[in-house]
């Protein structure tokens, strides 16, 4: 059943109208909902739909970015991309390399879900891998130019 809910009335001087329906039972039980959206201008003009998630949902779509320290200069992404693999899902690998040698640098960023992050962060700091022990931590903002220590 469709319960009406009138989003707003500050277009009804001007003839328009914007309707929502909340399509799924009472939002305030709801885990999760659709929210049909439509502009009315005398006839429906363009109708939206919104599937809103729930907070677990959301919770699970965010994503963390980990720094990866003391990685093997001849570590590659796939390599890392399957370490970190086996703790969650992994959205990218960045390797850093030398700007003027190509070389990589020896660390790196590993964005995974931010369900699976604090897991991989214990499971793989302090690990061996390739002949190396990682330092893997929450990875910290980079202060904007001219925004930093001053």
């Amino acid at each position: 059943m469709k319960s009406p809910l009138v989003l707003t009335s500050a277009l009804i001087a001007t003839g328009c109208a914007l309707v929502g329906y909340f399509v799924g039972g009472a939002l305030e039980n709801a885990d999760a909902i659709s929210l049909t959206i439509g502009l009315f201008i005398g006839a429906l003009v363009s109708p939206l739909i919104v599937k809103l998630l729930s907070g677990e949902q959301q919770t699970a779509a965010a994503i963390k970015t980990l720094y990866v320290g003391n990685l093997p200069y001849r570590a590659n992404e796939a390599a890392v991309r399957s370490l970190f693999s086996s703790y969650g899902e992994v959205h990218s690998v960045r390797l850093m390399k030398d700007k003027q040698t190509g070389k990589r640098r020896g660390f790196g960023f590993v964005e995974i879900s931010a369900a699976d992050a604090d897991g991989a962060i214990e499971s793989l700091n302090d690990t061996e891998f390739q002949q190396r022990t990682l330092k893997v931590r929450e990875a910290k903002e980079r202060p904007e130019p001219g925004q930093g220590n001053d």
